[in-house]
């Protein structure tokens, strides 16, 4: 009896199966309410005030939005910030030279006054949370038009914000959740003096690049740091060389004791957008029409750039930055449609709706409340869907394609003051003041030849895949003036325009007039695509938009309702979240497994001198045949990446993996291939987290560049006891087993 006792506790408590990801990206205020008790089974070891608290320290003070798209953490009592590297790929970039090539070699500051200023660069702190879904919807009626309720919901989240901000340097933000049916108040403390600290070479931090994007196994040093600083007061301010290091309230120590397969970790960041309530008809218009236009574009807008990078040294590191943003996203949504597809995701997405649709009405009170819902999104989505390929061209290939178009349209606002029958000089030269100063900045970083190519490629593109009835009047008059030689068009207008060099921009502003501005190609060819948008389509789409809200709003409150045992969590929207999970690997397809960590040898086995994208520092690999991995290695191996099943997202890049104790174990900068569709459906099987080790972080820093006055900053930790693995649980009870027995 005894035994079969034993036996029991064994498998129960040894050989269960793996604790599963818990879906969702939670609200930090809520977390004790909802999460707290699983997380401690799982193994946290702090208190539900030690992670979210307004009154006291806790993690939510050591995590910072960095800059407008992504995550970062404090290290240390002296302000250092840890993100990942292409999260400050752009500043790295913003500092390179041909003669100081960051990029290529690295960069690390050998004391705080070599620490580089970074002009516009900010750390966002998160101040507290509040629950104002009563203030707004006892404001709101079921009379009110979608237009009205909008404009209530601005006025009373208006109102709330201000009061908020009075009488402090914080800025407040009321945000929706769960498509308006909930509303929260996030107040928010911004640092303005961010420097650029040290960095890895790009050989370290994006090894793999496009190829190794979102794929696992992975071996890429993707970190960089920075540091936070204020004025003498500790208050945020601008730039000044008075200003000193930032005293946070709290910072996270950093743990090298390392992870195991099933060790309980978790992730507080600032996720960014996604789509979990999308119905099969977003399902479907993803499929048929929205990702593979946006990878046909992109694509297009890639083989340009990397073409004329590869040819000039400073062409490269002007778009290195462009390339990386605009490739990230290109990779994104072919994973994306393959994962949808995979999936099964529309499929699974019907099934919801037609139970949703058998519980409505099986009630005439729900039948009443929620009965239109699917029929005013599936009536929104028509309408969006007829425009659906023009909006994504107008979006990419328009707005983000050539640069010129945009930077010309910039010039708008000067040339409608310009037009005022007594135009206001002081603001004019505001706006000339204002234009010249963004002009330098615009210029490093810009190629006109690469350019021209871009027009070009982007004009024939929207008049080859754009319907003829949705197409400006202005492209087709080109298409047939130049023979469909886009070339020839494009070429005429950087011979013509004054927006391709500095040098002609300055001559506009020296004189400027309504007729040079309206006149010029670049400017005149922005101008006709972007009114035909604002006055053709939009119009049709603001319609269309608010009836899709108001099914989503309809339609989530009533799934809430259907299913009230299930404990919801809101979509990403930049705010903080909280996801929690363990150390984990996974298998990808049949016969497959991924381990949960990579090492130092696969750096090694990738290796190719002729690829950029795989190419070896010399010292890195100098290091790794003299094991010298200092303290951060596992004996003679060097662990480089691992894997986790939380739930995250975009915006989560740079966040830090965290464990039981509230100590930093790694930097979250990935998702994988095989859960591309993981934005609009978690899938727990598949779906993992890729992660910089700590320990590989801080080798790099100490060991390979040799910036250890970083390292002494630190809080370095490496004396907590590692949980027992499961089979030493089950040799324990079985030894309990006899010693009973006995």
């Amino acid at each position: 009896m005894r035994r079969v006792f034993f036996i029991l506790i064994v498998l129960f408590v040894g050989l269960q199966p793996s604790t599963r990801a818990d879906e969702g990206m939670w609200l930090p205020l809520l977390v004790e309410r909802l999460n707290y008790v699983d997380m401690q089974k799982m193994g946290l070891q702090l208190t539900s005030e030690e992670i979210y608290s307004v009154n006291h320290s806790s993690l939510k003070d050591a995590i910072a939005i960095f800059g407008r798209g992504c995550t970062s953490e404090l290290i240390s009592g002296q302000g250092l910030l840890l993100t990942n590297h292409h999260c400050g790929y752009s500043r790295i970039q913003a500092h390179s030279s041909v003669e100081h090539d960051y990029l290529t070699d690295g960069f690390w500051a050998e004391t705080m006054e070599d620490e580089l200023p970074n002009p516009g660069l900010t750390a966002t702190f998160l101040i507290r949370i509040e629950d104002v879904t009563n203030n707004i919807l006892s404001q709101l009626n079921d009379g009110m038009t979608e237009v009205q309720r909008a404009k209530k919901v601005e006025e009373v989240a208006s109102a709330i914000e201000t009061k908020a901000e009075k009488e402090t340097h914080y800025n407040a933000s009321v945000r929706s959740f769960f498509e308006g049916n909930e509303y929260y108040l996030f107040v928010y403390e911004t640092f303005k003096d961010i420097r650029l600290v040290g960095a890895p070479p790009s050989s370290i931090g994006k090894f793999g690049a496009d190829t190794d994007n979102w794929m696992w196994p992975r071996h890429t040093g993707d970190f960089s740091i920075f540091r936070v600083y204020t004025d003498k007061e500790g208050n945020p301010a601008e730039y000044s060389e008075d200003n000193i290091p930032m005293k946070p309230r709290h910072y996270l120590p950093v743990s090298i004791a390392g992870v195991e397969k099933g060790d309980f970790s978790m992730i507080l960041g600032y996720p960014g957008s996604t789509e979990r309530y999308l119905t099969s008809y977003g399902v479907q218009l993803a499929l048929d029409v929205h990702n593979q236009t946006v990878v046909d574009i992109r694509d297009k807008k890639l083989k340009i750039m990397m073409e004329d990078m590869q040819a000039d040294p400073e062409v490269r590191i002007q778009y290195a930055s462009k390339y990386a943003r605009t490739a990230n996203y290109w990779k994104y949504y072919i994973g994306q449609t393959k994962g949808l597809k995979r999936l099964k995701v529309y499929d699974k997405k019907l099934a919801l709706e037609n139970q949703f649709t058998d519980w409505v009405n099986a009630d005439p009170g729900r039948k009443d409340k929620y009965g239109e819902s699917l029929k005013y999104i599936e009536e929104a989505y028509k309408t969006i869907s007829k425009y659906e390929k023009l909006s994504v061209y107008f979006s990419e290939a328009i707005r983000r394609g050539s640069e010129i178009l945009d930077y010309s349209s910039s010039f708008s606002n000067l040339k409608k003051e310009l037009e005022e029958k007594e135009p206001d000089q002081t603001k004019v030269d505001k706006m000339i003041a204002s234009l010249k100063e963004r002009k330098a900045g615009y210029f490093k970083d810009y190629n006109a030849p690469t350019d021209q190519k871009l027009l070009a490629a982007m004009l024939e593109m929207f008049y080859k895949n754009v319907s003829t009835d949705q197409q400006p009047e202005f492209l087709r008059e080109i298409a047939k003036k130049y023979k469909e030689d886009f070339n020839a068009f494009s070429q005429m207008v950087f011979e013509k325009s004054y927006f391709t060099n500095p040098q002609r921009v300055d001559e506009l502003l020296d004189k400027p007039s309504v007729k040079k501005i309206e006149k010029d190609p670049a400017y005149a060819t922005a101008k006709a695509f972007y009114n035909y948008y604002y006055e053709n389509v939009q119009p049709v789409l603001r319609e269309a938009y608010p009836l899709l809200g108001k099914g989503n709003r309809l339609f989530v409150s009533g799934l809430r309702e259907m299913q009230p045992n299930k404990k919801f969590y809101p979509d990403a929207n930049s705010t903080m979240r909280l996801s929690y999970g363990e150390v984990l690997d996974y298998y990808p397809a049949d016969a497959v497994h991924f381990d949960y960590f990579t090492t130092m040898k696969g750096i090694m086995e990738k290796e190719d001198p002729d690829n950029w994208e795989f190419v070896v520092p010399e010292k890195l690999k100098e290091l790794y045949e003299k094991k010298d991995f200092g303290r951060y290695g596992d004996g003679d191996v060097m662990k480089v990446c691992f894997l986790t099943n939380h739930d995250i997202t975009g915006g989560n890049s740079g966040s830090p993996v965290i464990n039981g104790n509230g100590e930093l174990i790694g930097l979250a900068f990935d998702g994988n291939w095989e859960a591309m569709s993981g934005d609009i459906v978690f899938e727990p099987e598949i779906q993992r987290t890729i992660n910089v080790d700590i320990r590989y972080v801080l080798f790099i820093i100490d060991k390979y560049a040799g910036a250890t006055r970083l390292i002494d900053e630190m809080t370095i930790v490496d004396n907590h006891p590692k949980p027992k693995p499961k089979n030493e649980v089950v040799r324990e009870m079985e030894s309990m087993e006899h010693s009973v027995e006995r």
